[in-house]
């Protein structure tokens, strides 16, 4: 199964904690990481990314 086949399947199958360790294994370590701090304004931070991600709009962080 390639990366994007289970992506798919992770997103179908959110229980399944050993298909999602399978994925999170397969992670660009050198990809961009975001290390902001466990409190309610790094969580919106977070969330925030997140969004951005999805929406295909990460090319700049504000």
């Amino acid at each position: 199964m390639n990366k994007a086949q289970l992506r798919a399947y992770v997103l179908e199958h959110r229980e399944d904690q050993e298909a999602l360790r399978a994925l999170m294994s397969r992670r660009d370590l050198n990809g961009v990481q975001y290390n902001f701090p466990n409190t309610e304004e790094g969580r919106e931070q977070t969330k925030a990314v997140i969004k951005r991600k999805i929406e295909g709009n990460l090319d700049k962080l504000s």
